[in-house]
């Protein structure tokens, strides 16, 4: 009796997950099937109006990063913190608001720059600052980090200078870049993430 009871179970719970996945499957194709009777349901003229509105909301977005740019003088004025080199100041996921202007820069500061022929910049502390009359070199380090940055420069590279220096950190928000990190990490779900988004939009009639 014991046997047969052991075998039993088994079967009752692939079923029930079997009838679980056939249900989930059914709700998606219906949840489809509807998103697809709207659609022919709209006007072309509805469906024109429709990706308007979505212009005008990338515009928009557009435009308050522009407007950004100008009142922070930075050309990225919002950046994520992708590694760990800046803890316990930063951490990863961290949004770091950022600002530029012709002040000196001093040692400890802490400051965004890029590099040539890289696109993704880096947030580090200022190390060693060594002034001139028409430049200045500037050595970062991370908090985090046994050595100075002279290993992350350019090939026989060993100073920044201030046109490689994109911001300057004003204020922080913890955490609340984990979502970009996410998208860059699973750029699967930044496309799926845009397309839902962008067909509420189409179809939305309010």
């Amino acid at each position: 009796v014991s046997t047969q009871s052991t075998g039993v179970k088994p079967i009752k719970r692939c079923c029930f997950f079997s009838l679980s996945y056939f249900f989930t499957t059914t709700k998606t194709m219906d949840s489809i099937a509807e998103w697809s009777d709207s659609v022919k349901r709209m006007r072309p003229r509805m469906i024109l109006q429709q990706i308007i509105n979505f212009g005008l909301i990338v515009s928009t977005a557009l435009m308050i990063w522009k407007s950004l740019m100008v009142i922070t003088g930075s050309e990225s004025p919002i950046v994520v913190v992708l590694s760990g080199s800046m803890e316990p100041a930063f951490y990863r996921g961290d949004l770091l608001f950022l600002y530029q202007n012709d002040g000196p820069i001093r040692v400890g500061e802490i400051v965004v720059f890029r590099l040539e022929g890289r696109e993704i910049p880096i947030v580090h502390r200022v190390l060693e600052v060594h002034e001139r009359e028409s430049s200045i070199d500037i050595l970062t380090k991370g908090d985090n980090n046994q050595v100075d940055d002279r290993g992350l420069y350019n090939q026989g590279q060993e100073w920044l200078n201030r046109h490689h220096v994109i911001g300057r950190a004003k204020g922080f928000l913890p955490y609340v870049g984990m979502v970009t990190i996410i998208m860059n990490d699973y750029p699967y779900l930044k496309y799926a993430l845009i397309f839902v988004l962008g067909l509420f939009v189409v179809i939305n009639r309010e």
